[in-house]
C-alpha cells in the first residue's frame, strides 16, 4: 500500500509534499512536571532592602574617576588657581558645594554678606503689602512701594515691578488667590516659610540691607562667585570659610546659635555636604580637603 502511494505521489507534486510531511521525523515534547515548572518560573520580586543592597553593590562595581580621591587644602588650591590665572588678575574664584537631596528635602537657599564683596551689590526693589502703622514703618525702613490690596492689579498688569515682595499676616489671604499664579512661578510670592510674610516688616527690611541671596539647584548643587584673583589669599580664605558656614547652617550641618530652639528647627532634616570644589574660569575644579 505504501509503495503504491509513493508511486502515486511521485506523479503529483502536492501529494509528494503532504506525504513527506507525514513521514518526516517529528520532535517529541515532554510535558513532565519538572519541565513545566521550568517553563512557568517567574523572576522573584525583590523587597526594598534587597533592591537597596543590589544598588549598593552596583555602585561599588561602577568605575570611579581617578580624581575622586585627589584633594588639596584650601590654601594650596588657591595658589594653584592663582598660578593658572596669572594673566587674568580680574578672574573670579567659584565655589561649588554639593549637598545630598533626599526625599522631602527642600532646595537649600539663604542670604549672606561676604567679608569682601566680589562686585557691587544690586539693590533690591522691595514692594510691601501693609496698612496703617506697619505701612509707615516699612516706608521709613526703605521700602520702594507700600500699599494694600489696591496694588494687586498693578502687579498683574506689570505696572508695579519689584525684586522682593513682603506682606503682613493680615493681608496674605487677600492677595494669594490673584497673585499666587503670577508671583509663584517666579519664586517671589510671599510665604511664611521663606519669612516674607511677617508683621515685623521694618526689621526684615533692615536685615536685608547689604545682603545677597544664594540658592542651590534641583540636584542640591550651590555655585557662588567667591573672590577675585587679585584678592590677597587671606581675603579669599575668609570669604570661603564664611560662605561655607552660611551654607552649613542652612543645611543643618551647624546649629545656628541665634535660632530659637523650636520643634520645627530641631526636626529639620540635615542635608549632608558631599563635596566642596574651588575653580576658576580657566583653571580646574579642585576638591577641598579641609572644607
Amino acid at each position: 500500500m505504501s509503495l503504491a502511494l509513493a508511486q502515486l505521489a511521485s506523479r503529483c507534486r502536492q501529494c509528494s509534499g503532504i506525504l513527506s510531511y507525514m513521514y518526516a521525523p517529528q520532535r517529541h515534547i515532554h510535558y513532565t512536571p519538572s519541565v513545566m515548572a521550568r517553563q512557568e518560573k517567574k523572576p522573584a520580586t525583590l523587597t526594598k532592602k534587597q533592591l537597596a543592597l543590589k544598588e549598593k553593590k552596583r555602585a561599588k562595581k561602577a568605575k570611579k574617576s581617578i580624581y575622586d580621591k585627589e584633594k588639596m587644602t584650601l590654601a594650596d588650591a588657591i595658589n594653584v588657581l592663582r598660578a593658572v590665572e596669572v594673566a587674568s588678575p580680574n578672574a573670579t574664584y567659584e565655589l561649588v558645594i554639593k549637598t545630598e537631596m533626599g526625599k522631602g528635602s527642600t532646595i537649600p537657599k539663604g542670604r549672606f554678606n561676604l567679608p569682601r564683596e566680589t562686585k557691587p551689590q544690586a539693590k533690591d526693589r522691595i514692594l510691601v503689602f501693609a496698612e496703617g502703622r506697619q505701612a509707615e514703618e516699612a516706608k521709613k525702613a526703605g521700602a520702594d512701594i507700600v500699599g494694600g490690596l489696591e496694588l494687586v492689579e498693578g502687579i498683574i498688569n506689570g505696572r508695579h515691578q519689584a525684586t522682593m515682595f513682603l506682606c503682613t499676616r493680615s493681608l496674605i489671604r487677600g492677595i494669594t488667590p490673584k497673585l499666587g499664579r503670577v508671583l509663584g512661578p517666579r519664586g517671589l510670592m510671599p510665604s511664611e516659610r521663606r519669612g516674607t510674610v511677617t508683621d515685623d516688616i521694618a526689621g526684615f527690611i533692615r536685615r536685608l540691607k547689604g545682603t545677597s541671596e544664594w540658592k542651590g539647584d534641583k540636584e542640591g548643587t550651590i555655585r557662588q562667585p567667591i573672590a577675585k584673583m587679585h584678592f590677597p589669599v587671606s581675603d579669599v580664605v575668609k570669604n570661603v570659610r564664611y560662605f561655607l558656614n552660611v551654607v552649613k547652617r542652612a543645611t543643618g550641618n551647624i546649629r545656628d546659635p541665634h535660632a530659637e530652639s523650636t520643634k520645627e528647627t530641631s526636626q529639620k532634616p540635615t542635608q549632608a555636604i558631599t563635596r566642596v570644589l574651588l575653580s576658576s574660569q580657566q583653571g580646574p575644579s579642585i576638591q577641598i580637603a579641609d572644607a
